[in-house]
């Protein structure tokens, strides 16, 4: 059996000594875009999607699942599980179990898999989020782990993730036949910690303009971002390693009674959009959970090196529940519209910006709109940060201002805050690269893809795309 290296080898992460700069190990030099958009050959009826990661609110798995559904496909589940009052970990309730099955459309194996650290500790001893309950917003930059104890909690975390991930694998054995096409879909990220002064140290950092900014370095250079970057390596990448090599028995056996197995997981390493009437790659800064999205790229190029179908996606920027924390985000989505006429034009692509348009103020345009976010994506303070090699840089209080002005000035020209362009951009994206990312895995080509704005766009003024996706 292959062993992909795991969060002890390789990538693992740096001391708590080291600084930021020497977490960057990136597996290539530029992103390598998909080559061409494809068609669903492979995957049909009675074919297996194994979705790795519980599919809750708006999110990209959403639109996988439902090409899936439409190529006839059984999707089976798991479970991150549930938190107690008291913190203990437990599987889905049965009323629980029904909701969640019923919103996959398939089967949920009701065993634990949630990855992360941040809530283990030896029997009677405090997690790591207990540590962090005299943390305040006062003390938080002199604030100390006791990393002797971090690194136990992590080992113990581990090995639980481990244990259920045996149990898991063992029931979706018993569940994909022989011959069958399988497709295995990772889609876990995130892993901060339930610290109470989080949130407010979160917003300066990815909103705080003035005298509220906060350098994302100060974050990083503290033990509670040391901490929060281990535990996004252990649920966003390492968990990917465990599910290839915890997955070795039902490939092994797949591969062998004719069937094919494949692999994907989501990932975020900026995107190229439309700029100036080219496609040139950009990013959303900071984004701190990128070291964590390297780690992934980097199993998926060992895994590949190994003779492993398994491909990280680079998707464009949306917003879901999880990024609403983050400001200027839709900078990086709104573009997507010059796309969409870029790549095709007609009825559908008129549909959409009139759609788009109808959110806005009556004084206000869509080119009105993508007027202001072209000047923000020419500004040379947010031009300085598109650095490929450097990614993900800190934030700056230059470019925070711009980041976040803009944004609040966008989102003051829509008719009702809470609906908005990039929300119905957000879910085309999801559609489009749910179908793009099932075709492509038919025969993948590389471990590690960008899915730029020039792809999305052909996807959603493709003839499929045009007959059946139409804005939520």
């Amino acid at each position: 059996m292959v062993q992909i290296r795991s969060a002890r080898q390789g990538l693992g992460p740096e001391p708590a000594s080291r600084a930021p700069e020497s977490r960057r190990e990136t597996p290539m030099h530029q992103p390598i875009p998909l080559r061409d958009l494809s068609r669903n050959t492979l995957f049909g009826s009675g074919d297996i999607l194994v979705l790795f990661g519980e599919l809750f609110g708006r999110g990209y798995a959403t639109g996988l699942v439902d090409a899936a559904r439409a190529a006839g496909m059984t999707i089976l589940g798991i479970t991150v599980g549930r938190r107690d009052d008291d913190g203990a970990l437990r599987p889905l309730t049965e009323d629980e179990l029904a909701q969640a099955e019923a919103n996959l459309g398939g089967r949920i194996v009701n065993i634990p898999l949630m990855a992360g650290f941040d809530m283990d500790a030896p029997s009677g001893e405090p997690t790591p989020t207990d540590m962090l309950r005299e943390m305040t917003l006062d003390n938080w930059q002199e604030f100390k782990l006791d990393w002797d104890r971090i690194a136990e909690s992590r080992a113990i975390g581990t090995a639980r993730f481990e244990a259920a991930l045996e149990s898991a694998m063992t029931e979706l054995d018993a569940l994909i036949p022989d011959g069958r096409n399988v497709l295995f879909a990772h889609t876990m990220a995130g892993g901060i910690p339930r610290a109470k002064a989080f949130l407010a140290i979160a917003n300066r950092v990815y909103k705080g303009r003035g005298d509220r900014y906060l350098s994302s370095d100060a974050l990083l250079a503290s033990d509670l971002g040391k901490l929060i970057l281990q535990n996004f390596d252990d649920v966003t990448a390492h968990s990917f390693g465990h599910l290839l090599n915890g997955s070795a028995q039902i490939r092994q056996r797949i591969e062998a009674t004719g069937g094919a197995v494949r692999y994907l997981a989501y990932g975020y390493h900026g995107t190229r959009i439309l700029n100036d009437g080219e496609y040139r790659w950009q990013t959303y800064t900071s984004y701190t959970q990128g070291y964590a999205k390297m780690r992934l790229e980097k199993l998926a190029q060992d895994a590949w090196d190994a003779g492993i179908a398994a491909t990280v996606y680079n998707c464009p920027e949306i917003r879901t529940n999880s990024s609403d924390v983050f400001a200027g985000i839709e900078l990086s989505l709104l573009p997507l519209l010059q796309a969409v006429r870029h790549e095709g034009g007609g009825p559908y692509t008129d549909e959409i910006w009139q759609r788009c348009e109808a959110l806005l103020r009556d004084d206000v345009t869509l080119e009105d709109v993508l007027k202001i976010v072209g000047d923000y994506h020419d500004d040379p303070v947010i031009q300085s940060f598109n650095d490929f090699e450097a990614w993900p840089m800190a934030n700056s209080a230059e470019q925070v201002e711009r980041t976040v002005g803009t944004s609040q000035q966008i989102v003051a020209l829509h008719r009702d805050r809470k609906h908005l362009v990039s929300d119905l951009l957000s879910s085309l994206v999801v559609d489009a690269t749910g179908n793009i990312m099932l075709a492509a895995s038919n025969d993948p080509v590389g471990p590690v893809r960008w899915l730029d704005h020039e792809h999305v766009a052909r996807q959603i003024t493709s003839k499929e795309a045009s007959q059946g996706n139409r804005p939520a």
